[in-house]
């Protein structure tokens, strides 16, 4: 066979004896043929070099579209490449590709996504949070793909659901601070003014020491986007207001870690004189000097499990429409 005359599924089925439906079953990874057939095809198609056409597999031309959608807010964000890590691979092992979008946190440019996202005829499509416009909504549910809602957990989504509150980690590690004995809190946040799940947190945490009689006593939400100079610049920008504080909460642990420099940089003890406290459980907060405190939220499992949420629903198998998956306040040495 020439490199011209490459080989497709009709040469695999006359090579190995079978009908054309069983080999394309066998390379899609379906079942309802034995385990020698499948492997005298995969042999087989090794041997002529079969190269599967994704774009005919993708676009429906011989079976259903293979393609799934997810849009994250932030392709820097190291908490969504670890979740687009569990989808892709749960979905490749699925025979299923992934197609990837991006937010910036803004419900339209999301909306223009899926827009685009559905005249290529996905098979589903996987977002993150549970905050959409009315548009996006709508277009999901007239097309009458699975969808799967991720990261931020609603009780009544679009189609399924999975992950966890962000209102109830705030809450978890407000009600932890005060435990500690930390009377004048403050918190240092990112993305202000734009639809972010860091909002909720913010918020849960605010209610904790409300309720616990200890308001939060001041706070600086940045525009930027977090990372370490963020928090480092965060928290002088904060201190500079109240330099009183005792405990500082931060948006994500990058930040919170950007912090720790600073008050290392200018002397201020931790915790002795200020407890630091980040979400999200970066795998560099295990390893600092200082064991970092904060809330681990498995990101390679929510991935995993919607990917395998939204290909059970393809399949018509039973599957749970909302599914909680628990995150962990891990006590370090900075409170």
């Amino acid at each position: 066979m020439t490199r011209k005359n490459k080989a497709n599924l009709e040469d695999i089925a006359r090579e190995t004896g079978v009908s054309k439906m069983t080999v394309s079953r066998v390379l899609r990874g379906a079942s309802g043929f034995s385990d020698q057939t499948r492997a005298r095809v995969l042999r087989e198609a090794e041997r002529l070099g079969y190269v599967p056409n994704r774009l005919a597999a993708a676009f429906g031309s011989e079976q259903a579209s293979t393609l799934v959608g997810m849009c994250v807010p932030r392709l820097t964000s190291g908490h969504f490449s670890h979740v687009l890590d569990g989808v892709d691979r749960a979905l490749s092992r699925l025979g299923y590709q992934v197609m990837i979008g991006c937010n910036n946190h803004a419900p339209e440019e999301e909306e223009a996504w899926v827009r685009q996202l559905v005249s290529w005829r996905p098979a589903g499509v996987i977002l993150s949070g549970r905050h959409h416009s009315p548009g996006t909504v709508e277009l999901l549910r007239n097309s009458g793909m699975p969808v799967v809602e991720i990261w931020d957990l609603t009780t009544a989504p679009i189609d399924m659901a999975v992950g966890f509150s962000h209102f109830d980690c705030g809450v978890e590690m407000g009600q932890f601070l005060i435990r500690r004995d930390r009377h004048r809190i403050g918190l240092v946040g990112a993305l202000a003014g734009a639809h972010e799940m860091g909002r909720a947190r913010r918020e849960g945490f605010q209610s904790a020491l409300a309720r616990g009689g200890r308001p939060l006593a001041d706070a600086e939400v940045l525009i930027d986007a977090p990372g370490f100079y963020a928090g480092y610049y965060g928290l002088e920008t904060l201190l500079s207001r109240s330099p009183r504080l005792d405990a500082v909460y931060f948006h994500n642990d990058e930040m919170a870690i950007g912090g720790l420099a600073y008050a290392q940089a200018k002397g201020i003890r931790v915790p002795a004189d200020l407890a630091i406290a980040g979400w999200g459980g970066m795998e560099a907060a295990a390893i600092l000097p200082m064991r970092l405190t904060t809330t681990v939220v498995p990101t390679t499992t929510i991935g995993k499990l919607a990917a395998e949420g939204l290909v059970a629903r393809l399949r018509g198998e039973p599957v749970q429409d909302v599914v909680v998956v628990p995150t962990r306040l891990v006590p370090g040495q900075t409170v």
